[in-house]
């Protein structure tokens, strides 16, 4: 069975130091008889969106561009399938956050444009990124179907469901997401413990293995006026399978490379004994595409 991997990892300026990590992930991924290796969210740098600042839209670039032709050369080189995330300039006013898949042979294989997009304290991708407009639709490489989603589409079961079934055979996230460090203990916990008991519940309700790649460490808000102004990322990126079992976990607070061994076959036989998409009530599901019920 094939190995996977993600890295979680702080990012940060310049962006040289992020790509020194990430070039270091790959040859070791690629050692250890990966081949996948999922990148986190925005890994070009610091999280730019806790504050608006128009000079942040420097950060963005085409799709296909740099990054892409970076992260193609060592796709190529290591024989892995990567999957990225860029700030994507596609027109003057017009960005999205995007994932990009790089085959084993170096070709871009597909992009997905991050669908939903979140608008809260210290994450003002509103601001930043207009809405996806490509779909839920699988990205085809040489380890098999992606259904490739970012961050905030993780909490929503509709993505994770539409991706499954146009086929995709892993869900894979690259996320940045943390705590606002005032927070107390327990409602950490509580954030944290919602994180991922709804990303286990895609994996369980589609019967699909799921990686989820977060960023760690602290990133103070730009211009903060108090030493606790930013984000906490938390870490705790993880790899479960079909039935939400884990079977990888990274810590809290360390860069780690995590890997497991995924059987992807093993989806038809749990969807076997738990067929659900068998026994969805397609008749009386219209009412999914109001945004209330009155």
């Amino acid at each position: 069975m094939p190995n996977f991997a993600l890295l979680q990892a702080r990012q940060e300026d310049p962006s040289e130091t992020s790509r020194d990590g990430i070039a270091t992930a790959c040859r070791a991924a690629a050692e250890a008889n990966c081949r996948l290796l999922l990148l986190p969210e925005l890994h070009n740098g610091p999280y730019f969106c806790q504050r608006e600042d128009t000079a942040e839209f420097d950060r963005a670039e085409p799709v296909p561009g740099p990054t892409t032709q970076w992260l193609g050369a060592l796709a190529a080189e290591h024989g892995l399938v990567i999957v990225g995330s860029v700030f994507e300039r596609r027109a003057p006013g017009v960005y999205h956050n995007t994932a990009v898949v790089l085959d084993a042979d170096g070709r871009l294989a597909g992009v997905y444009r991050k669908m939903h997009i979140p608008d809260d304290p210290g994450f003002y991708e509103k601001f930043y990124f207009t809405p996806g407009d490509l779909g839920f639709e699988p990205v085809d490489t040489a380890i098999g179907r992606l259904g490739v989603l970012v961050c905030w589409d993780q909490w929503f079961p509709e993505a994770a469901r539409l991706m499954a079934l146009a086929g995709a055979e892993l869900l894979l996230y690259p996320t940045a997401i943390g705590w606002d460090p005032r927070d107390d203990a327990a409602e950490q916990a509580r954030q944290l413990d919602a994180w991922m008991t709804v990303q286990r519940g895609h994996a369980i309700a589609n019967g699909l293995p799921v990686l989820a790649c977060n960023r760690v460490g602290f990133e103070q808000t730009p211009e903060a006026t108090a030493p606790e102004d930013g984000i906490q990322f938390w870490g705790n990126s993880f790899i479960c399978g079909p039935q939400g079992e884990l079977l990888a976990r990274a810590p809290a607070d360390e860069v780690s490379l995590l890997i497991a061994e995924i059987d992807l076959s093993r989806g038809e036989q749990v969807r076997r004994i738990w067929p659900f998409l068998r026994d969805r009530r397609i008749d009386g599901y219209g009412d999914l595409l109001k945004r209330w019920r009155d």
